[in-house]
């Protein structure tokens, strides 16, 4: 083969590269002429090589050449100094008018003299990769609707009636009754009709009916005047008024005295308040959201439970399911709660095993979310691999594996089902002594939640600590 044939062979060869290049490529003449245009750049640009050719790159009007607006040569756009440009993305104005994104690099090209004899660029068209990007937000953004509202997850149909049930209440000022066992996560809905609604940038302050007596909780939430009672040395403002302009959580709402049945239903009548030991009036500007883990129609049959309240309270009710009822959620959940921990102790937990999972899928989980997160807490603190095995699992979970319930060990279902007609307080304060007064570890015990147990001792006016 001559000298000549090889040449003419190579340049046949590189032009059949350059025509089956995805990406456009050109080249300029020293004076900065379009000398080559390859099909790719036809199709980007909309310009044939015969439309191009011998025109300079000003015809693609890039909107970013060297962070300057394209100038009519490539001699006063600074590439012969700069020898070549680092790729950058822009737009070039296509020919029918409108704009394509594109990745666009320049180099120098000189012979072996280190003359300059033009200049090539590579056009990479974006178009198709920022639809892909396009859709893969979009379809993120929906996956995020469909398993997370605020902190609650969820992909179960049951939970996407919830998530709409928030997305509804938030649009509203309603009053709202959030209607949960224990641990189902009542006050993350409170919490995300809150801050998906107008008062978002406003107080969310909340107040647990069951944790104080008549006198404590009518003072916390009305306040009190200076010498209304003993110990009350100066005036103060309530939680009603602590969160004017916002929303009040009112957690189980189903455990109020008359006394405060009273006094909520003129608030939620009237938008006005008293506090302990005055007559004044004041008005406040605030949204209600309650919650409890009992029926409270069943109550107000029962008289224990004002009936004008009730219906005033449950303007939009809001029914959150057991975890039991949601079974799907759990892998998802198992999913959240284990990154949680990850960053929280700086482990790389991985996952569940097989065997880990199977045992969360078949438990009952009487304390729902929460009781699945602390499962999820107790593992990590066992576990020193990147996955979490059944032996990593809380005791009460693990004994699904050797289920084989005797009558001296009755199963957790039938103590909880027994649980009110065999309890009592001396065995109550009991098994208080045998868990250091730990209310979970007693719910626990005995089958039920913590809540539960904080209102038996209540009903038998058991302190909430172990006596001094």
């Amino acid at each position: 083969m001559t000298e000549k044939t090889h040449e003419i062979w190579n340049l046949r060869f590189l032009n059949q590269i350059l025509n089956h290049m995805a990406d456009g490529v050109f080249t300029m003449d020293p004076n900065g002429s379009i000398s080559s245009w390859n099909p790719s750049m036809e199709r980007i640009s909309g310009y044939t090589a015969r439309e191009a050719l011998g025109k300079t790159c000003a015809i693609l009007q890039c909107s970013r050449c060297f962070g300057k607006e394209c100038p009519a040569g490539f001699k006063k756009c600074g590439i012969l100094e700069s020898k070549s440009s680092e790729a950058k993305e822009c737009m070039l104005r296509h020919k029918d008018g409108y704009d394509v994104s594109v990745i666009k690099n320049a180099s120098v090209v000189k012979d072996e003299k280190n003359k300059v004899i033009g200049v090539v660029e590579t056009v990479t068209d974006l178009t198709e990769l920022n639809k892909s990007r396009q859709l893969a937000e979009e379809a993120l953004a929906r996956l995020g609707d469909i398993q997370q509202m605020g902190h609650i997850i969820g992909k179960s149909a049951t939970m996407q009636k919830i998530f709409n049930g928030i997305k509804a209440a938030a649009a509203s000022d309603a009053t709202i009754l959030v209607n949960g066992q224990s641990g189902t996560g009542k006050e993350l809905v409170a919490s995300a009709i809150h801050y998906n609604s107008q008062r978002k940038d406003q107080p969310l302050v909340t107040v647990n009916c069951s944790a104080l007596s008549e006198n404590l909780l009518e003072s916390e939430l009305f306040g009190h005047v200076k010498g209304a009672y003993t110990g009350a040395i100066r005036d103060r403002a309530g939680r009603f008024e602590e969160a004017q302009g916002g929303t009040v959580f009112l957690d189980e709402i189903g455990e109020l005295s008359p006394l405060i049945q009273v006094k909520l239903l003129r608030v939620i009548q009237e938008r006005e308040i008293e506090r302990v030991g005055e007559s004044k009036k004041r008005k406040i500007d605030i949204r209600v959201i309650t919650a409890t883990h009992q029926d409270l129609f069943h109550r107000v049959k029962e008289g224990l439970f004002r009936e004008d309240l009730y219906y005033r309270l449950k303007v939009f009710p809001i029914n959150l399911p057991s975890l039991h009822e949601r079974k799907e959620d759990i892998p998802l959940l198992v999913n959240h709660f284990t990154g949680v921990m990850n960053k929280k102790t700086g482990k790389n937990i991985k996952n569940l095993s097989q065997t880990a999972m199977q045992l969360f899928m078949d438990y009952d989980w009487p304390g729902n979310v929460r009781e699945l997160e602390n499962a999820i807490e107790h593992a990590f603190v066992l576990c020193n691999h990147d996955q979490i095995e059944s032996n990593n699992l809380p005791i009460e979970i693990r004994r699904i594996e050797t289920a084989d319930p005797t009558p001296e060990s009755p199963p957790k279902s039938l103590k909880k089902r027994n649980v009110q007609n065999s309890l009592s307080k001396d065995a109550l304060v009991n098994l208080l002594e045998e868990h250091n007064w730990n209310k979970k570890d007693v719910g626990r015990e005995l089958g039920v939640s913590h809540t539960s147990v904080w209102k038996y001792m209540k009903k038998w006016d058991i302190p909430l600590k172990r006596p001094s």
